[in-house]
């Protein structure tokens, strides 16, 4: 029986931070708010010039060296992103030219902030099934161009940025599993509603979110679906050496901790530093836990996404770098 496992990652985060403090300035919000009730200390917002497939880029291209392989190497590029270049080409496309890939296919997930986990499970049944033998999986977003920066209950959360790994064939289980979920009926709680059409944009372009609502359904779905990955592979929560949620704000990440059973010393956070980057969270804190050497060989990794749509699910695996 052949697996996939993950063999480099990588990541990247526009130079500009901005700060809760700079935040004060500009709306009717302030620094101790803000911490008290996410944990968001600061966050990074792209240049105008800058785009999601740049982010990609670069975070691609660290995960390649990570891996040591070279754009010859990868057969399948997926990019989870709600925020595209362009409405087509796909993101993954664009990013394929730039990286100089010229085999394979290339292909666009958007599941919001669960992108990476539906785009990560995509890719391991593509690679261990044999039918792609090297894939680069991607989660990039400019998700401050999604955001109303007056509206003080929503600006304050997100951030932009770019998480990559790489996914090759394994005789040993490097993915043990994955678990996706969605229920289209909540979709009403966390929505951006604009589209073009005739050349104008119809709706509003900007994010929606019922705070509470979004809260109530992370917190109680992240659990469920951690519990139905351990129950899957027989394992209970004591063989789990580290877990990476979504990085939403730290109410629901410790929530979640304390439901699967967790402390929180075996919990990767970020979100302090970079906000939530929607579907770049997860391969964000994961990239930040390998290099700082938190993460190692043998040790037992939980992945979890929850965003619109909406969409949730987990991914269990064995680190075997």
């Amino acid at each position: 029986m052949s697996y996939s496992r993950i063999a480099g990652t990588g990541s990247d985060l526009p130079e500009r931070i901005v700060t809760n403090t700079e935040l004060e300035s500009r709306i009717d919000t302030s620094d101790a708010w803000i911490v008290s009730r996410t944990g968001i200390e600061a966050r990074h917002v792209a240049a105008e010039d800058e785009t999601t497939s740049d982010l990609a880029r670069r975070a691609a291209e660290r995960a390649m060296e990570s891996a040591g392989v070279t754009a010859d190497d990868i057969d399948l590029i997926i990019v989870a992103t709600t925020t595209p270049d362009m409405v087509f080409p796909s993101t993954a496309c664009i990013l394929q030219a730039k990286l100089g890939v010229k085999q394979g296919a290339a292909f666009d997930i958007q599941a919001v902030c669960t992108g990476f986990i539906y785009a990560l499970a995509t890719a391991d049944k593509l690679v261990a099934s044999g039918a792609h033998r090297c894939a680069l999986v991607v989660g990039a977003e400019v998700f401050s161009r999604l955001l109303d920066w007056n509206d003080r209950r929503t600006c304050v959360l997100f951030g932009d940025g770019a998480g990559a790994v790489v996914i090759q064939q394994s005789d040993e289980p490097g993915i043990y599993s994955s678990h996706l979920h969605a229920d289209g009926s909540h979709g009403h709680i966390l929505q951006v509603t604009g589209g073009i059409a005739e050349g104008k944009v119809r709706g509003n372009p900007y994010l929606e979110m019922d705070g509470q609502a979004v809260f109530k359904l992370a917190v109680r779905v992240l659990g469920e679906c951690a519990k139905e990955a351990l129950a899957h592979n027989g394992f209970d929560a004591s063989v789990l050496d580290w877990l990476i949620p979504h990085q939403a704000n730290m109410r629901i990440i410790k929530a979640t901790a304390d439901r699967v059973g967790l402390p929180m010393d075996k919990v990767v956070t970020t979100v302090a530093r970079h906000g939530n980057t929607s579907a770049a969270s997860v391969p964000l804190a994961l990239d930040t836990a390998v290099r700082d050497g938190r993460i190692a060989a043998g040790q037992h990794v939980m992945l979890q996404g929850v965003g619109g749509g909406m969409t949730w699910g987990s991914i269990l695996l064995r680190w075997s770098r």
